[in-house]
């Protein structure tokens, strides 16, 4: 058998060394008598000259065996040469403690247990983030400046670290003596605990809507599914990516559920850097999940994933995600194994939900689009974490009068914050969030954002912002409808709507706020005030895309998408949105022939009465 040989761990005091054994040590100095040797930073002892078997110089590894302890605490050695043995780690037997209770014990040596989240290696110590059902913090092991300590342990690896509770900046850190990886029926049990808790841990709190709304009841077990999804994400240390379309309704969905998890991930004991790695938004141009939004996801995650250690993230999706157009882009999130899931308003299809964990849209409750995604989003917000309701309360007003719902709910939130917020000015917030976003392309904007819905505690500022915005929004708009409304044209359709087509190609400027959708939404708006008793259609058309905007024809864009891309060989339709307000896609070269047959299918859908 072979000899064993101890190694003593930093934190290990002369209770734990015994007389007899082996243990290694480094040389410290030397004397007349002897040699000093230490066992670690606390425990010393000496080989007296008559015991000693080799010449040494400082810092040399020694193998010494413990002949005696004295009752002063002075150790005799003598020092052996073993030609065979193994080496077993010495740990001291320290109290096991929760995650949530170290800002309880700094200055004291514990024992944790948990999941590995993250691995991060700094230029100093290798930071493991560790999990259980209490919280997250951070455990730092040191080896040499940028070298990998623990290099065995690996992401998901449940483990047992030993180490003292120290304080970093602020924050709970845990300064590693020994980080060991728990395997079998150990693993197992460690592994149950923090299921089981985190279970019950991730529940939210069944608490009522802000307003009262038949759609929202029915939609409230998909919603708590949602919100128990994240709320995991955030205990577990995964990343979540949050995209949202780029207008003010889609804003204010994601802004709530921002405000809701960043809240989260500070109060489960994350340190400060973390929301900027835990928590991404990021805003899409079109109402689905392009190509180029997944493709940028995946690089982003997949870097983080292999430099910083990070699990691979939760997509969530809002104010898109519930259409075909998603599909391709969820393909490819499926070949990395994303889970992802929606809050939409958009008009569903059936098979987006093979690749989606959870979906919650009002088209699935007996609703439409007049609930909104930011009246959804608010409440899956205050879902996710309830003391988040003060901040966000008035967002669902905004996106109700930026989305132009009619829906019962509109007024009710309205109602709800019409002592701080008239409905005049909600709708100028809305076209703040719609004109700084145009700016702001590809970016959110979290702080500029923030200001304009006034969750800053900066009343002043947001008043002077929301006021210069809407200002510059209104001059931009005036300035286009100017040159625009000039080159409307008007035709009667068979169902006896009138059609108003203008080429924003043509005759509007480009490259500049408002876009093609906006303007068309504008003109829209006009012409349906000066032609008050009649069914309209808008159509902002382009070199390969046309915009729809409708009032009181009871079209489905959606079907009328896929008929025209099974009808129209060599199109190369698609698109889609809400049933009267949307955009459709197409090559250049077959615009006339798509422009010609949408007109027929508006024209055959039913008219509603406006008089």
């Amino acid at each position: 058998m072979d000899t064993i040989v101890y190694r003593l761990g930093a934190h290990c005091d002369i209770e734990d060394v015994e007389e007899g054994k082996i243990y290694e040590a480094k040389v410290q100095g030397f004397a007349k008598f002897g040699t000093f040797v230490l066992f670690n930073d606390r425990v010393k002892g000496l080989v007296h000259k008559s015991n000693s078997k080799k010449s040494h110089e400082e810092r040399d590894t020694i193998l010494v065996r413990v002949l005696n302890i004295r009752s002063n605490g002075n150790i005799d050695l003598e020092e052996v040469t073993p030609p065979v043995y193994t080496t077993q780690m010495v740990v001291k037997k320290t109290p096991m403690v929760r995650l949530s209770d170290l800002a309880t014990r700094v200055g004291r040596t514990v024992t944790i247990d948990g999941e590995v989240a993250q691995i991060k290696q700094t230029s100093g110590p290798t930071i493991f983030t560790i999990v259980d059902e209490t919280g997250t913090e951070n455990a730092a092991a040191f080896i040499e400046a940028g070298v990998r300590a623990y290099p065995d342990v690996q992401l998901g690896d449940l483990v047992e670290v030993v180490g003292e509770v120290m304080m970093r900046n602020n924050q709970v850190q845990i300064e590693v003596a020994s980080m060991t990886v728990l395997v079998g029926e150990e693993a197992d049990r460690v592994r149950q605990r923090l299921e089981e808790a985190l279970e019950v841990r991730a529940e939210p709190e069944d608490i009522p809507f802000l307003v009262e709304s038949e759609v929202l009841e029915n939609l409230k077990p998909e919603l708590r599914k949602i919100a128990k999804i994240i709320r995991k994400s955030v205990f577990t240390a995964q990343p979540i990516i949050l995209r949202h379309h780029a207008d003010a309704d889609g804003i204010c969905a994601s802004v709530a559920v921002e405000q809701a998890v960043v809240a989260l991930i500070r109060e489960s004991g994350a340190d400060f850097d973390s929301e900027s790695y835990l928590f991404k938004r990021a805003p899409s141009k079109a109402p689905f999940y392009e190509i180029e939004d997944v493709t940028r996801d995946l690089d982003y995650a997949l870097k983080d994933h292999v430099r910083f250690g990070q699990k691979l993230p939760l997509i969530l999706m809002m104010d898109n995600g519930s259409t075909e157009e998603d599909e391709p882009s969820y393909r490819m999130a499926k070949v990395y194994g994303l889970p992802i899931v929606v809050v939409d308003h958009h008009h569903p299809d059936a098979s987006v939900d093979q690749y989606l964990m959870a979906h919650v849209n009002p088209y699935h409750a007996g609703g439409d689009f007049g609930i909104t995604a930011g009246m959804l989003g608010t409440e899956l917000a205050r879902l996710i974490h309830p003391p988040v309701e003060p901040l966000i309360r008035h967002l669902p007003a905004v996106a109700a009068v930026g989305d132009r719902s009619e829906a019962p709910e509109r007024h009710r939130y309205l109602d709800l914050v019409s002592d701080d917020y008239d409905e005049a000015y909600l709708k100028n917030i809305a076209l703040s969030l719609d004109y700084e976003q145009f700016w702001l392309r590809f970016n959110d904007g979290r702080e500029i954002v923030k200001d304009i819905l006034n969750l800053k505690n900066n009343p002043e500022r947001h008043r002077n912002l929301v006021a210069l915005l809407t200002m510059e929004a209104n001059r931009a708009i005036e300035e286009q409808l100017s040159a625009s409304m000039p080159h409307v044209q008007e035709q009667v359709l068979e169902n006896g709507a009138r059609l108003f087509v203008l080429d924003v190609e043509m005759y509007a400027h480009r490259f500049t706020f408002p876009p093609p959708g906006k303007t068309s939404g504008e003109v829209h708006d006009r012409l349906c005030t000066a032609n008050a008793q009649d069914a309209v259609v808008t159509l902002g058309l382009g070199p390969d895309f046309a915009v729809i905007r409708s009032r009181g024809v009871l079209m489905n864009i959606p079907q009328m998408v896929r008929e025209l891309r099974d009808e129209i060989t060599g199109g190369g339709v698609n698109g889609g949105g809400h049933l009267v307000v949307g955009s459709i896609k197409f090559v250049e070269g077959m615009r006339d022939v798509v422009f010609k047959r949408l007109i027929e299918k508006i024209g055959a859908f039913p008219v509603e009465s406006t008089r």
